[in-house]
């Protein structure tokens, strides 16, 4: 986990990120956009109170359809020391956040490392949310051994074709199996306090326009690899949004009968922990502001 070869995704670019920038354009400082209490993720995570969401500057990802454009392409956000990021983890803490929830991680693994070592020295115990894309590497998630309670990945796409049309990674669905597959190893099955889960998988999956059968595809490999042993979390928040706009088949949002063929057909699996999501959820209205706040 060399800032000097930097290969903690599978882009593998082996980026000086000291003097230059890689696939994910993050350098060897840590930019944070936004620190806040979100009330609006999966149930078992947000509670009463809210996740304590601290939302990473850039992505080793970018999908033409990202909501989170401003910081994963554009990379607002705003540089902080490690003594600093520590500080904001036990922050949020304080704040009676249910969790400590890491938005896009994945390429600031070792900082995030060295700053969870200091805030749980001094105090930090509610459970560490990883939330990212699935698109991962075994051996980055390793060295996260012991610092994650709770592992939030995507699986976006069953077939290359798609991965690579929409996130220029053909490689992502073997890849989200068998990062899927660590992260169950290293949490296990899911532990729950107080409807908060403390250890755990919840794999999320955003539906998109014209992509139901292949959702269904990813559904039945859940249910088939691991039945109830993980959460499912069925996404119908797609919202054209930055590439997406212009894109012949992503330019509409999703359709409810799109949605409800996902969520029959885990039903009829056989899936009990799944949730799912109802009411006006595809609008910029869900959206964070990524103005910086309780960064510095």
């Amino acid at each position: 986990m060399n800032m000097q070869n930097c290969i903690l995704c599978p882009r593998n670019c082996h980026a000086d990120r000291t003097k230059q920038y890689g696939f994910c354009h993050a350098s060897s400082e840590v930019e944070v956009a936004l620190v806040s209490l979100h009330k609006w993720e999966e149930p078992c995570l947000s509670g009463k109170n809210g996740a304590g969401t601290v939302f990473f500057s850039h992505c080793s990802m970018k999908c033409i359809f990202c909501q989170n454009h401003e910081i994963s392409t554009e990379g607002k956000g705003l540089k902080v020391s490690i003594e600093r990021l520590a500080e904001i983890f036990l922050e949020q803490q304080q704040r009676k956040a249910h969790c400590l929830e890491l938005v896009t991680p994945t390429h600031y693994v070792p900082q995030i490392i060295k700053a969870l070592n200091i805030a749980k020295q001094n105090g930090l115990n509610i459970p560490v949310v990883y939330n990212c894309s699935g698109y991962e590497k075994v051996e980055t998630l390793h060295a996260l051994r012991g610092y994650i309670d709770v592992f939030l990945p995507d699986f976006k796409y069953f077939y290359s074709e798609t991965a690579k049309e929409y996130s220029n990674a053909p490689d992502y669905p073997e890849v989200a199996k068998k990062v899927i597959d660590k992260m169950y190893e290293l949490v296990g099955k899911p532990v729950f306090k107080d409807d908060i889960m403390q250890k755990g998988v919840i794999i999320r999956h955003l539906i998109l326009p014209w992509q139901y059968k292949e959702s269904m595809q990813i559904v039945k490999y859940i249910w088939e690899t691991y039945h109830d042993d993980v959460y499912l979390s069925l996404m119908n928040q797609y919202t054209p949004m930055y590439k997406a706009l212009s894109h012949p088949k992503l330019k509409r949002k999703l359709t409810t009968f799109e949605y409800n063929k996902v969520v029959d057909f885990a039903s009829d699996l056989g899936f009990t922990n799944c949730y799912i999501q109802q009411g006006k959820t595809a609008t910029k209205d869900f959206v964070p502001d990524f103005n910086g706040e309780n960064v510095l």
